[in-house]
């Protein structure tokens, strides 16, 4: 089962900006920074990404279409490409309307002006002309001083625009900021059950969530969910059984009458998420002994694995805020795995993380293990879990940190190392970070973040940076 294309591509407004007044004056300006924004315009096309090129705005009557045609577009994100010098009065208006993030490229032509050829020219008319080709920074100043005394945040790139690794990297992390920040504020992320009595570093103000992401919280029944697994056919949970042991390494000591029980709840879960359109889940229950509801809670952590694997990030123990740092790490394409500190070891100075419970097995080395579990620690009932370890190699720990009525993201990266684990059935990773494990622990802790937080593959902190900027929060990153 996979996850349906996004109903809502990201809209991406780009602009250029120059002056009226320099076109009857200089032949073949105009023309010249058009080709620069059309050249930037190929390089933001991509699947999954319409661009909304105006061209060149070289007026305040412009200026002011231009802002509406934005606003009707729908766009999520501005890219202002200043092509040469232009009035502040061409930009204030555009960006009002649209009410947008805003990237200003400050890129020229070439590198360096070819001093010897532009003195050689002999006309001081097509001299200008040639410097008015290259000024895109002249602008700069004036814009950034009109939009802070708006009070309207904007963020620059400044560069070349041909040859540049430096700004495509920038304005690639731009892009997929957005895309996340896109994801988040059209996400169903539902809430199945309670909190796990006592912990109060995980309870969250579902409220301040759905206004700081976007995000719509759907509460979700676990009756609902029981219903829907007495209904599921045999064939079905039989079908699932075979896709356990195709995605899974199954070990030879797991029943299979706990595998076939852990099958029809996957099914159901799939037809819950379907039927719900969630794309992430917080949940936790225990119910009472001999109730369906404890029958699901105990057979729930293989379906939950699947959905994670697939897009649908699930959190156990009802923590919402992980939920969402999972969904995050997910959207950016680097997993995002439910985790916790389960020790130190400072013999080989690594943090030790995992959690019990569902695990994101597409960021796994190698193969997940299924392994059956006498007790849940902590929690009712036995069966299944799954036991597996993050790909070696860099990772980025994500929090998204609730402190009153604020949020604030808190990141670090570091490396996922080998080296022997705790085989309980859980996942369990050894890490490494630049801080070393003491400084790491000491200066995460002291940020105040839940004890749970998302582990994913790859080094995002500059992403999440951009994230946290386009969402108006704080970003921390230790390392």
């Amino acid at each position: 089962m996979t996850q349906p294309p996004h109903p809502y591509p990201l809209k991406v407004g780009l602009f250029g900006i120059g002056l009226d007044t320099y076109w009857p004056q200089f032949a073949g300006l105009k023309e010249r920074l058009h080709g620069y924004v059309d050249q930037v315009a190929a390089r933001l096309e991509r699947p999954g990404v319409e661009i909304v090129n105006l061209g060149l705005i070289d007026s305040p009557p412009r200026a002011l279409e231009a802002g509406h045609a934005l606003r009707r577009a729908d766009v999520d994100i501005i890219f202002l490409y200043v092509t040469t010098y232009a009035l502040s009065s061409t930009v204030l208006p555009v960006v009002q309307r649209a009410g947008v993030p805003v990237i200003i490229l400050n890129l020229q032509p070439r590198s360096a002006i070819d001093y010897a050829a532009f003195n050689a020219l002999g006309n001081r008319t097509a001299m200008t002309g040639e410097w008015l080709a290259s000024c895109s920074a002249c602008a700069v100043p004036e814009i950034a001083n009109v939009l802070t005394r708006a009070g309207i945040a904007f963020h620059q790139v400044t560069g070349v625009l041909g040859g540049d690794p430096h700004v495509w990297n920038e304005v690639e992390g731009w892009l997929e900021a957005a895309r996340v920040r896109q994801v988040m504020a059209h996400t169903r992320l539902g809430l199945m059950g309670r909190p796990y009595n006592g912990m109060l570093d995980i309870y969250s103000d579902p409220t301040l969530q759905a206004i700081r992401f976007g995000t719509h919280l759907q509460m979700v029944e676990l009756d609902e969910l029981a219903d829907l697994r007495r209904d599921v056919p045999e064939a079905q949970a039989a079908e699932r059984v075979a896709l356990f042991h195709e995605h899974f390494d199954i070990q030879p000591d797991c029943d299979p009458a706990e595998l076939t029980r852990a099958a029809r709840t996957s099914v159901a879960l799939d037809h819950l998420v379907t039927r719900h359109q969630l794309g992430s889940l917080a949940y936790y229950a225990e119910s009472v002994p001999g109730h369906d509801n404890q029958d699901v809670m105990t057979s729930i952590i293989l379906g939950c694995s699947l959905l994670t694997a697939r897009g649908v990030p699930v959190a156990g123990e009802f923590e919402i805020k992980n939920a969402q740092a999972m969904k995050i790490m997910d959207s950016f394409g680097a997993g995002g795995s439910f985790t916790e500190v389960y020790g130190i070891d400072f013999d080989d100075d690594v943090v030790l993380m995992g959690h019990d419970g569902p695990g994101h097995t597409r960021i796994a080395q190698g193969k997940t293990k299924v392994r059956p579990l006498e007790v849940f620690h902590g929690k009712v009932g036995r069966g299944l879990s799954v036991e597996m370890s993050v790909r070696h190699g860099p990772v980025t720990l994500l929090s998204v940190v609730e402190s009153g009525q604020s949020l604030k993201l808190l990141c670090a990266q570091g490396e996922s190392v080998p080296g022997p684990i705790l085989e309980i059935g859980n996942t369990n990773s050894r890490y490494r970070f630049p801080l070393g494990a003491r400084g790491f622990v000491e200066a995460w802790n002291a940020q105040g973040p839940a004890h749970h937080c998302a582990v994913g593959v790859g080094h995002l902190a500059g992403r999440i940076q951009k994230l946290g900027a386009l969402l108006g929060l704080e970003v921390v990153q230790l390392c």
